[in-house]
């Protein structure tokens, strides 16, 4: 079963596209809801953070994400070793939900939503081609905006971070524009009928 890797940046419209996807019929695994599902489900991966963070950030055996972000955002180097307890744990789960899916669904192919699959050689050797979701920065910022209640100046940090868009491109094998100018459907559809071909 193939994989089809969805990113882009933060305001691009990768969710919006892979739940479009979702309603063809495609399986989504989207890697940060699954990771947030994993800090709480999986004992070795909340334990290792707690070993790493201090157990403070741990209230009546749950992740208070809240306290963890403050201490990894605070500081690259936790935030590398954080990582390198989360996204293996998210790499196993994401290859067991995808052992499950081939017999649920009659799909040729799923697709993993994550932000990072340009950017972790980890994640990037999961998937089997890459498909980008661009859009105007003024548009990103608007959406993330409204999305998470934040300031411009909040979405620009976050924005820093990430790989830039015309990186992206140059290392993408399919590219859809949410720039609610061009139809996404015709797009997708050009997307899926390739998947299916591979």
């Amino acid at each position: 079963m193939k994989v089809l890797g969805c990113t882009g940046g933060i305001g691009s419209g990768k969710t919006y596209v892979a739940n479009i996807f979702g309603k063809m019929g495609v399986p989504v695994y989207c890697s940060d809801r699954m990771a947030k599902e994993l800090y709480d489900r999986d004992t070795s991966l909340k334990n290792g953070l707690a070993e790493l963070l201090g157990e403070d950030i741990l209230e009546n055996g749950r992740i208070r994400r809240d306290i963890m972000a403050g201490k990894i955002f605070s500081s690259a180097q936790l935030l590398q070793k954080t990582e390198e307890l989360v996204h293996p744990a998210v790499m196993r789960d994401f290859r067991e939900w995808k052992e499950a899916q081939r017999s649920r669904c009659d799909s040729e192919f799923v697709i993993m939503e994550s932000a990072l699959i340009l950017q972790k050689p980890l994640v990037r050797s999961a998937v089997d081609k890459v498909l980008v979701i661009c859009a105007p920065l003024e548009l990103r910022i608007k959406r993330v905006i409204k999305r998470d209640n934040a300031s411009h100046e909040d979405v620009l940090k976050r924005m820093r971070t990430q790989m830039s868009e015309e990186k992206m491109i140059a290392m993408a094998d399919f590219t859809i524009f949410a720039d609610e100018k061009q139809a996404l459907l015709p797009q997708i559809m050009n997307v899926y009928e390739a998947m299916k071909c591979l």
